[in-house]
C-alpha cells in the first residue's frame, strides 16, 4: 500500500428529514466535483426548531480526500 496525502474540507449539509440526510446530501454534492473522498467526520449537527418540533437539520463535516500522485 502506497502512503497517501490527504486534502481535508469542511461541508455543511442540510436536510428536513435528518442527520443522515443532510451528511448524505453534502457528499452527493461535493462528489460532483471532489474525486478520491475517503473519510468524513461528523463535527457539528444542529437542528432548527419551529413550533417545539425540528424543521430542519444541519451537520458540519470534515471530509478527507485523496490528492491525485504524479
Amino acid at each position: 500500500m502506497s502512503d497517501h496525502v490527504y486534502k481535508l474540507i469542511e461541508l455543511a449539509g442540510s436536510s428536513e428529514k435528518g442527520i443522515q440526510d443532510a451528511i448524505e446530501n453534502a457528499i452527493a454534492h461535493a462528489s460532483k466535483t471532489i474525486r478520491n473522498m475517503r473519510w468524513v467526520e461528523v463535527i457539528e449537527t444542529r437542528g432548527h426548531i419551529e413550533n417545539d418540533k425540528i424543521m430542519h437539520w444541519q451537520v458540519k463535516l470534515k471530509v478527507g480526500f485523496t490528492l491525485d500522485q504524479t
